[in-house]
């Protein structure tokens, strides 16, 4: 069997809050809270749900932007959870981000050569006439002639700094490239052209993606497994068309039955979702989703694990009675049983 090329185990990110006079510590917000996944190499799995739920600050963890507070985050064999920056430099020519707005992620006071160079001088590559080469190289890659090289990032369209930005993260040959919202800032029509751009990179060069998106009509466009994350928790986990044809979970389902359908004579029962989020800084002791829609058997659910259990083959749903049917319920409750007394014996 094929060696995860990253492989994230009970991640765990809280951030403290402070208050009163002393600025003690009065709690702490679970940004993510006991998050396990992995991706093979050449894989694309997306990541989705609704803002706030921890998927853009997974993202910068496992790339340490961030610094975990429990878990586990191995990369290509190589546990990096708590190395320092200069036991992580060497593997960052192979990890590398797209962030979300290139307008925030590039320096508008460097050249757009500048900005290229960057990773080659970083991590001591090349002489500058070979960097030079490289960089025009990169341009053309993305689809951007190679005079813009000499040109800073606000003389260009969002879509163009955006492609900026992906031959930034392209330039050392990466392995994995976390993707967070790359196309959200985007017009609907730009959106495709940079889709379908990432979609020829990774076919070209091996490309592994954690793909961060809030729109799940493109992270279908683009996945190969969708994992789906509410209050800091994976809730579903599968591939893209078991995900999209049999979703299992409640929240899985309502964010699906808000994707727009194409034809305009189609009718499409929309989910509604009553209440508020919970607070990450007061979580529910419970089912977050079942205490969301005041589930009658949340109660059930109180100071309970709700594991994510393999319900069918590649096909993984929290444990929970609140977002599943009966029938479903009744399967996983009897799988983890089982699966605990595995573990135990």
């Amino acid at each position: 069997m094929q060696q995860p090329l990253l492989n994230v185990q009970g991640l765990k990110i809280h951030f403290p809050v402070h208050g009163g006079l002393l600025k003690r510590q009065i709690g702490a917000v679970r940004a993510v809270d006991d998050v396990s996944f992995s991706i093979a190499p050449g894989e694309t799995l997306g990541l989705v749900g609704e803002s706030g739920c921890g998927k853009s600050t997974l993202g910068k963890a496992i790339v340490r932007l961030y610094r975990p507070n429990a878990g586990k985050i191995i990369f290509q064999g190589h546990d990096i959870t708590y190395a320092s920056q200069s036991q992580i430099r060497p593997l960052r020519r192979n990890m590398q981000m797209i962030f979300q707005d290139p307008s925030e992620s590039l320096n508008a006071r460097h050249s757009v050569r500048a900005i290229l160079e960057e990773p080659f001088v970083i991590h001591n590559i090349g002489t500058r006439e070979e960097r030079k080469r490289w960089v025009n190289e990169l341009l053309d890659r993305v689809g951007l002639p190679s005079t813009s090289a000499d040109k800073y990032s606000f003389e260009f369209s969002g879509g163009q700094r955006q492609r900026i930005g992906i031959a930034r993260s392209i330039a050392l040959k990466p392995k994995l490239i976390i993707c967070d919202e790359p196309v959200s800032a985007l017009d609907v029509s730009v959106q495709s052209q940079v889709l379908n751009l990432m979609l020829e990179l990774q076919q070209e060069m091996g490309l592994a993606y954690l793909f961060i998106a809030h729109d799940l009509a493109v992270v279908k466009h683009i996945s190969d497994r969708v994992a789906v994350m509410y209050l800091g928790k994976i809730v579903e986990l599968a591939d893209a068309d078991a995900i999209y044809q049999n979703p299992r979970h409640a929240y899985t389902k309502a964010l699906l039955s808000a994707v727009p359908v194409a034809d305009p004579d189609a009718r499409k029962e929309r989910i509604l979702l009553e209440g508020d989020v919970p607070s990450p800084i007061n979580p529910p002791a419970g089912s977050a989703f079942g205490h969301r829609m005041n589930h009658p058997l949340y109660a059930q659910t109180i100071d309970q694990d709700l594991p994510l259990t393999e319900i069918s083959p590649g096909h993984f749903v929290a444990a929970d009675p609140c977002c599943l049917t009966p029938d479903d319920y009744a399967t996983v409750a009897a799988l983890s049983k089982r699966q605990a007394l595995q573990e135990n014996t």
